[in-house]
């Protein structure tokens, strides 16, 4: 009879507690089979409030698994039936960042527990590469002020870790709405200067059906793309002339615990799950993955950005909503749906 170790046991024990608990398939993985990010793992963190990080996440960690090779997990803000439910502050499957080697961030004003934020304090102090998108500017908020994480707050006022994660690591806090939701959309322009960055290879005719967020971003940083509001939802709508051009997308970078490493950031405060359906904003997020991760020299102006398998964003109007009751591992595979729809 074969001998079950201890260390057996517990991995049984963590397989079966993951696999038929109510949190299902926790985190959401895609593995590519090659690509230009073949051996690389990318964690992307999914709990907004308003965006859709649910769907906006999960539909680019397939496109950078299946047409690019990366192993891409997706952690989701869940209730406690494993359910997504946009915000929580609960992301099980959060130590899979002990092994990423770029985070993807779209949360907003999270407070989670202390045995899930240590792995995200830990990626930070060994500054690991990061994306954050939208929201991941104020990503956190509430924590209370005894919490050994309360400055990663947005806002935090200790001249040590000013403007809290926001604004120390991605560049920027929450600086308010330049231009209102639904009723004003958002085109993005290459600065002219950096037109041959990396980042923006094949990159054009960027809009982001997002209303603008203000931003003026902590020095040093690049901006790569202003974000000018116009007065309609249509990328050929008019400039709002009484707002003037903001940065929308930018690079940067920022020091690990010990202060010498440092980890590459690429910000750009739009991505809802609408913006996502322009082609040219969607290679802009795809090649600010691939530059944070290191391999900027594979990117390729043709490199490939399509969807992969059906795509449901619903942050625009009449786009319909999420099925109640959705879990990660409805998403599992090529051919589901991001996300399911309420029929």
């Amino acid at each position: 009879m074969k001998t079950i170790t201890l260390s057996t046991f517990k991995g049984i024990v963590v397989f079966f507690l993951f696999s038929f608990s109510g949190y299902g398939q926790i985190p959401l993985t895609y593995v590519g089979k090659s690509g230009l990010g073949n051996g690389k793992h990318i964690v992307f963190i999914a709990s907004d409030h308003e965006y859709r990080s649910e769907e906006t996440l999960p539909a680019l960690a397939r496109i950078l698994a299946k047409h690019h090779g990366f192993k891409c997990s997706v952690v989701f803000g869940v209730n406690d039936k494993g359910e997504i439910q946009p915000g929580a502050n609960n992301v099980p499957g959060i130590e899979e960042l002990a092994s990423a080697e770029l985070m993807v961030i779209f949360t907003r004003f999270q407070n989670w527990p202390e045995e899930q934020m240590k792995h995200f304090v830990n990626y930070l102090d060994r500054a690991g590469p990061i994306v954050g998108l939208r929201t991941a500017t104020h990503g956190f908020n509430k924590i209370p002020k005894d919490n050994p994480y309360a400055k990663y707050n947005n806002g935090y006022g200790g001249v040590e870790y000013k403007g809290g994660f926001g604004r120390q690591v991605l560049g920027e806090k929450w600086a308010g709405h330049y231009g209102g939701n639904h009723r004003s959309s958002t085109r993005l322009d290459i600065v002219p200067e950096q037109r041959t960055h990396p980042v923006l290879r094949g990159v054009k005719d960027m809009w982001a059906q997002c209303g603008g967020y203000n931003a003026s971003p902590l020095i040093p940083y690049t901006t790569l793309a202003m974000a000018q509001p116009l007065k309609g939802m249509s990328p050929d709508s008019p400039d709002d002339e009484t707002r003037k051009p903001v940065p929308g997308a930018w690079v940067r970078h920022y020091l690990g615990k010990d202060g010498k490493r440092k980890g590459r950031v690429f910000t750009s405060t739009y991505g809802a799950s609408n913006d996502i359906e322009s082609d040219g904003y969607r290679r802009l997020l795809v090649n600010g993955c691939i530059w944070a991760i290191g391999l900027e020299a594979k990117i390729k102006p043709d490199l490939k950005v399509d969807f992969v398998g059906p795509y449901n964003g619903t942050w625009a109007r009449g786009k319909g909503r999420r099925k109640s009751g959705t879990k990660p591992g409805d998403m599992a595979g090529w051919d589901t749906p991001i996300v399911p729809l309420q029929e």
